[in-house]
């Protein structure tokens, strides 16, 4: 399969707000399998905003904290419905898939599942994460 190109969408608030959630999901995993227990809410959203000033921007706390509950939704979805073998695959695949020249099909699924979960967060949310700066 060819790499997947990154196009303007993927730079805009959105695509680093779904990608932001990728990245918790992949820390997460690694975390949890690593150490037998979650990352808090707190050390996610404070890991969001450093993954976040290395490109120079930035997200309102309560946004970064929901993110992180999306992410947290989807790395408890994936341990509780994985074997431990499984979720180790899982977990290393996607810390692999954050290094964009490496293109993983399972990577490529899970942040299309990032993707689900952000936009139907932003259709149950009058105040959508869509436009949030």
């Amino acid at each position: 399969m060819p790499h997947h190109e990154p196009t303007p969408s993927d730079t805009s608030e959105r695509g680093a707000s779904i990608a932001l959630i990728f990245a918790l999901l992949a820390e997460r995993l690694r975390f949890h399998y690593e150490h037998d227990k979650w990352l808090a809410q707190a050390q996610c959203a404070s890991l969001a905003a450093d993954w976040l000033s290395r490109s120079k921007r930035k997200l309102p706390l309560q946004t970064r904290k929901d993110l992180a509950d999306m992410s947290e939704l989807l790395a408890k979805q994936i341990s509780d419905s994985a074997s431990r073998e499984a979720g180790l695959y899982i977990s290393h695949e996607l810390q692999e898939a954050l290094d964009p020249r490496y293109y993983s099909e399972l990577g490529e699924t899970m942040m299309q599942e990032c993707e689900k979960l952000f936009d139907e967060y932003c259709k149950q949310n009058e105040n959508s994460l869509k436009s949030d700066s």
